[in-house]
């Protein structure tokens, strides 16, 4: 049995209560009918969401500087600010049909690390910096992680300023439009950085373990196909004489689905977005727009998992008399292994509370996977219920909520002491 400590011996911990309040309160914001949140990037709603995490750090006595991509930086000074800083952070923007904690969870938990830091006098020696991490999601604007991207020099400042959505509108311009478009450049030394977020995956749940303590992360590739057959009148059109471009985009479809199931255990494989044209029912589709999400955490079977895709659409296309007039690698980045002692930190945050832990690989994509090009980097993991993310029903227990932050606490405490 392990010794219960005296009150003095209890280790610095964060208010659960205020950190789960403002989730909550944060939650309004973007509220939608089954109990989730829609905040897209660079909308109105997520202009919201940054106003009260702005003011909230000011509150907490936090200076605000904003970079040229829209990330949002707040603060705290540490004895030396000349010291490279301690990052935390996650992201604001939400998937249309979102979850109240993804990605903003690990943006609040950040905040409450400073606010109990406030609470108990605690002057860190370096520099302790909380970030929302501009369009993570990728929803509104592709590829997902585009901010962080530029941050870490992966990609071009033109480029991620010059991303647009379905009607045409940029990044850059949605920026400027809402208020957030920053003269700061991109950017900075950091010392270390940690991302705190629900794992969006069942493993920890099923297996009863509090902390996930996340040592890699799946390599990712995106694709957008544009399939071009020929529309015709869906009634005296003979189905030999048809070049059906949905029927060619069906087909890939069970094609990805395969493709996930032969490299399985770790393999990942979706087709999540479909646009048929002209998309009227006696109409047989002349051109479809799809695409298609594979991952894996070993960079080998990507590459791998992309050779059969590419075999598989040409083959598809040739079948089904469409052509591919688009088959284009829009993002990529390669398995992550995170920093060892920033790992050791988080491990150690865990065990100072006793909360049950264990190593777990990240099936999802995060701004740390880029963060960690440039600074050592890792992540702290908690269950959601049922393994359910990127859905109104997302849900995490109070507890859950705390304990992550207890632990995102310690390991931030332990570097910015270096």
């Amino acid at each position: 049995m392990n010794a219960v400590l005296k009150p003095q011996e209890q280790p610095l911990a964060i208010n659960g209560k205020r950190l789960w309040d403002s989730l909550m309160q944060m939650a309004k914001i973007g509220a939608t009918a089954k109990g989730g949140v829609c905040r897209l990037a660079l909308t109105d709603l997520d202009r919201d969401g940054r106003d009260l995490f702005v003011r909230w750090a000011k509150e907490a006595g936090c200076t605000i500087s904003v970079d040229q991509m829209g990330n949002v930086f707040a603060r705290r000074a540490g004895r030396d600010n000349s010291l490279p800083p301690v990052v935390t952070g996650s992201h604001a923007d939400s998937q249309p049909t979102g979850g109240r904690f993804d990605g903003i969870y690990g943006v609040l938990g950040g905040l409450e690390v400073i606010r109990t830091l406030n609470d108990h006098g605690i002057e860190t020696d370096r520099p302790v910096e909380v970030v929302i991490w501009t369009n993570e999601e990728g929803s509104r604007f592709a590829p997902a992680m585009v901010a962080s991207g530029v941050f870490a020099g992966v990609f071009t400042l033109d480029y991620g300023l010059s991303r647009a959505d379905v009607d045409g509108k940029t990044m850059g311009e949605e920026l400027a439009r809402i208020g957030y478009a920053g003269d700061q450049p991109m950017g900075k030394p950091i010392h270390a950085a940690f991302e705190l977020h629900i794992e969006q995956g069942p493993i920890l749940e099923n297996e009863g373990v509090t902390i996930g303590v996340v040592t890699h992360a799946q390599g990712q590739r995106w694709y957008e196909v544009v399939f071009t057959g020929q529309e015709s009148h869906a009634g005296p059109t003979p189905m030999p004489s048809r070049r059906d471009a949905l029927l060619g985009a069906a087909r890939v479809i069970d094609l990805v689905n395969k493709i996930g199931h032969t490299y399985a255990p770790f393999a990942c494989a979706t087709v999540g977005m479909v646009q048929v044209y002209p998309n009227s029912r006696n109409v047989i589709p002349g051109r479809v727009f799809f695409t298609v999400d594979i991952r894996h955490p070993e960079d080998e079977t990507l590459l791998k998992m992309d050779a059969d895709l590419r075999a598989g659409i040409a083959r598809i296309a040739e079948e089904t008399r469409v052509e591919v007039s688009k088959l284009e690698q829009i993002f990529y980045y390669k398995p992550v292994s995170f920093d060892p002692d920033c790992v050791a930190s988080v491990r150690a945050g865990a065990e100072l509370f006793g909360y049950s832990h264990r190593n777990i690989v990240s099936g999802a994509g995060h701004d740390a996977c880029y963060l960690a090009q440039v600074a050592p980097t890792s992540m702290v993991f908690v269950p959601c219920v049922g393994g359910i993310s990127h859905n109104e029903i997302e849900d995490a227990t109070p507890e859950w909520i705390e304990a992550g932050g207890n632990v995102l606490l310690h390991a931030m405490l332990g570097r910015a002491s270096r």
